[in-house]
């Protein structure tokens, strides 16, 4: 009599531990914990960071406190945890305040603030910017303004991850995986 009730109780339990992990598999997290990594601004060094973790780029999200499209960028796909983990993966992700007066140091290695990194740097007019950058400080891909969403941020990732901005433009890969999707 005793082995129905532990037997049922033991699914049961399976059955809530499997619902509780999938269901924490999607659960947005904070982006400045998970998707940027740390920094004190200093790009060589972020440079030599990088080559060591041998992360394909590095990115740069040129943002503003008061620019609505990063607030959504952050709230809708850089807070999701497939996005996080795929580029942690991959590339040194940074966030640059573009009205800020940080002192940064370039990869050029000259000291400047954050808002002139931003402006006379990387010609930084709108937020947000997206800016990647190889291994030797040179701006490899740049998307300005929000995605359409998650996939097509993925994608950028992809891009970018797999060299194929050598091959062609951004707009010309998401086209080709549009149409892929559809056969």
């Amino acid at each position: 009599m005793n082995l129905i009730p532990r037997a049922l109780s033991c699914w049961l339990a399976l059955i809530v531990f499997a619902v509780f992990t999938s269901a924490q598999a999607g659960i947005p997290r904070d982006p400045y914990n998970y998707f940027f990594h740390e920094t004190l601004g200093d790009f060589p060094e972020e440079q030599g960071v990088a080559r060591e973790e041998n992360k394909k780029a590095i990115l740069i999200f040129f943002e503003m406190e008061a620019c609505p499209f990063c607030h959504r960028m952050k709230e809708t796909v850089l807070n999701q945890p497939e996005v996080q983990d795929y580029f942690r993966q991959h590339f040194m992700i940074y966030s640059v305040n573009i009205e800020g007066n940080t002192e940064i140091v370039g990869f050029d290695g000259q000291r400047m603030t954050a808002k002139d990194f931003s402006f006379k740097v990387n010609r930084v007019r709108a937020t947000p910017v997206f800016a990647f950058f190889d291994l030797t400080g040179k701006q490899i891909v740049r998307f300005t303004g929000p995605t359409s969403g998650i996939e097509e941020f993925m994608w950028l990732g992809e891009f970018v991850e797999k060299g194929l901005y050598k091959e062609m433009n951004f707009t010309k890969y998401k086209r080709e995986r549009k149409q892929s999707q559809h056969r």
